[in-house]
């Protein structure tokens, strides 16, 4: 898996564009100034950089080393700094009580994991911290626009309720809308949009 996500990133171009993801900009103002802030399987780094650049202290947390490395290159380029810690996130010391948001955009984990990563990152959660997140749902295998191929590592909001039980949910619904994110997203998609704050 990871050697898959190396080669992906190996090009010269940014698999998933440099700039942030939609929906994380529209809900960046529910973030307080100079939050602590993770951002899960976060590649090449766009979205931690565009974090950085609102003030926020930004670490982000992946396997790939060609992620990490192209994320440093262009942090650089954009003048801020970002923590990137190379791990896998069954392996990744989340803490406890230790992060104002975590950010999780098409983060897609398999079923046998998911619980137990979206547990940590819960548990991870200072009292009113905010989780955001988008990901693609099951509709989105009748596209060809992006994300996982297999029904096992898409989300709904059910399976977000599910496994985030102390969450307050300020936004949980399904979305159809077109994602431009580089090569890697491309066109229409089904996404489900969460945004919970930590009871």
């Amino acid at each position: 898996m990871k050697e898959m996500w190396d080669d992906r990133y190996a090009g010269q171009e940014y698999f998933y564009g440099t700039k942030p993801n939609d929906f994380l900009k529209l809900s960046a103002h529910l973030l307080k100034p100079h939050s602590n802030i993770l951002c899960m399987a976060e590649g090449e780094g766009r979205n931690a950089i565009y974090l950085a650049s609102q003030g926020h202290h930004v670490t982000a947390v992946d396997f790939s080393e060609t992620g990490k490395s192209k994320a440093q290159d262009l942090a650089k380029k954009r003048n801020v700094d970002i923590n990137y810690l190379l791990s896998d996130l069954m392996d990744f010391d989340f803490g406890s009580n230790k992060w104002d948001a975590v950010v999780s955009i098409f983060c897609h984990l398999p079923q046998a994991i998911r619980y137990k990563i979206h547990s940590k990152v819960e548990h991870s959660l200072k009292t009113g911290g905010v989780f955001i997140l988008e990901a693609y749902t099951p509709e989105q295998l009748t596209q060809n626009t992006g994300g996982p191929k297999t029904i096992d590592m898409l989300y709904t909001p059910d399976i977000l309720k599910k496994d985030f039980s102390d969450l307050k949910w300020e936004t949980l619904r399904n979305n159809k809308r077109e994602v431009i994110e580089g090569i890697g997203h491309t066109g229409l998609s089904f996404v489900v949009q969460a945004i919970g704050i930590k009871k």
